[in-house]
């Protein structure tokens, strides 16, 4: 796919794309130039991602507060 730039280096992505990559306003992008090349690697959205993806453990809110202060403990005593 060709496309043109625009005023002050400005791309923008066809409409078909941005829906089958699901990108929204707001989405964070990593950009890297590899030769040539520009390439785009969007962050999906973290909480976004947890609450879409299937399930595959059952824990407690206390057993995963209790496992993340023994991680913190672990991680920060001196």
């Amino acid at each position: 796919m060709e496309l043109r730039v625009a005023k002050k280096g400005a791309i923008y992505i066809p409409k078909h794309i941005i829906r089958k990559l699901n990108i929204n306003e707001g989405d964070k992008v990593i950009m890297k130039v590899e030769g040539n090349k520009l390439i785009l690697e969007f962050i999906p959205d973290p909480l976004l991602l947890a609450v879409k993806t299937r399930k595959w453990a059952k824990t407690t809110v206390e057993e995963f507060e209790k496992e993340s202060e023994s991680e913190q403990d672990e991680l920060y005593s001196s």
